[in-house]
């Protein structure tokens, strides 16, 4: 196999409007589709803990034509399983953004009210660079924020 690129990273969320003031209005992600969706759809039931009976799907990105995408899901009148997890935990445990200003970018969360994941001086590398953060959602997972050439 040959994979091209990644396609979308999704994510369920306990409160979709709680994740799209977030993750449009707050972080600027533009909503491509919102729509909702049988899950049930193409034998999907079997990658569901348990039976649920409506699907809402948003698709957001930072740009027409830009992947991956990032897909958020809800379960509108059905409460989500599980919690979020940290760095040290199996499976997926943050997103990563690319951005040219991280110190920047803390600043202006910060002042839009979203808590940074630590102090910011814990971020800050021996040469006082800030080149890495990370906040987190409505739900608690983990969002980093990093110069592209920094690494994770």
């Amino acid at each position: 196999m040959e994979a091209t690129c990644v396609t979308h990273i999704g994510i369920c969320v306990r409160d979709m409007d709680k994740s799209l003031a977030f993750y449009r209005d707050i972080l600027g992600m533009k909503v491509l589709g919102d729509r909702m969706t049988d899950p049930t759809e193409s034998g999907r039931s079997h990658n569901y803990r348990r039976v649920r009976q409506a699907r809402r799907w948003v698709s957001l990105s930072f740009g027409e034509g830009s992947t991956p995408t990032l897909t958020l899901t809800c379960h509108p009148g059905d409460e989500p399983d599980g919690q979020p997890i940290k760095l040290d935990e199996v499976g997926i445990s943050h997103l990563s953004f690319g951005v040219q200003d991280v110190k920047g970018l803390a600043e202006e969360l910060r002042a839009k009210g979203v808590e940074l994941a630590g102090p910011l001086e814990s971020f800050t590398n021996a040469q006082g660079e800030i080149r890495s953060i990370y906040v987190q959602d409505p739900d608690g997972i983990l969002v980093q924020f990093n110069t592209p050439d920094s690494g994770g």
